[in-house]
């Protein structure tokens, strides 16, 4: 598939997924190529931890909506989603196979735009590969806290920019072409 019909083709987060498991292999070659961006400094300030255990993913996800709860008066962008965070069986991972959390050294001063485009290659990657790919927002006040990235082996230094799950979509895309249209935009040539 050609570059630019993988980008207009990817019409939408993946959100359902097969309980089909991705192996460490695959997770490890698609992190390979993701990482394959331009870097500030050509500092690759990119550090990443993987979890593949859906109860482990599961109890983040009860930590990350009981945290968004207790914040939910400082968190305005947050309550359109609390009858979603209140649902005890709602997983912010949506019980994918996969979960990618990819952490910035914030010594390198471009890191989250860096880590960013490791993000967006990830998600392109999979679209290619036949695979399904989110960013979960909910996500970021779990894995920021020190304690989380301690357990999951991340230095303190490195900061967190984007949680991503991965997986076999459930179903089959039924269109080659991207029914999401792009808003109108300015392109400023001065």
């Amino acid at each position: 598939m050609d570059t630019i019909r993988t980008i207009t083709r990817r019409r939408t987060t993946c959100r359902d997924f097969t309980d089909e498991i991705l192996t460490k292999e695959r997770i490890t070659g698609l992190i390979n190529d993701a990482v394959w961006v331009p870097s500030g400094s050509n500092n690759q300030p990119w550090r990443f931890a993987v979890i593949t255990d859906k109860a482990k993913m599961k109890a983040y996800s009860d930590a990350s909506k009981k945290g968004w709860l207790e914040n939910l008066a400082t968190t305005p962008f947050i309550q359109q989603y609390e009858k979603a965070i209140r649902d005890p069986k709602y997983n912010i991972f949506y019980n994918s196979p996969a979960l990618v959390i990819i952490y910035g050294n914030s010594e390198s001063y471009w890191h989250v735009y860096d880590c960013s485009m490791v993000a967006h290659n990830l998600h392109l990657l999979a679209e290619e590969d036949g695979l399904g790919c989110c960013w979960i927002g909910f996500a970021h006040n779990i894995f920021a806290e020190s304690a989380v990235k301690k357990e999951l082996g991340i230095p303190e230094e490195y900061q967190l920019v984007a949680p991503l799950i991965l997986g076999h979509p459930a179903k089959k895309k039924a269109i080659s072409e991207n029914p999401n249209k792009r808003k109108p935009f300015e392109i400023n040539f001065v």
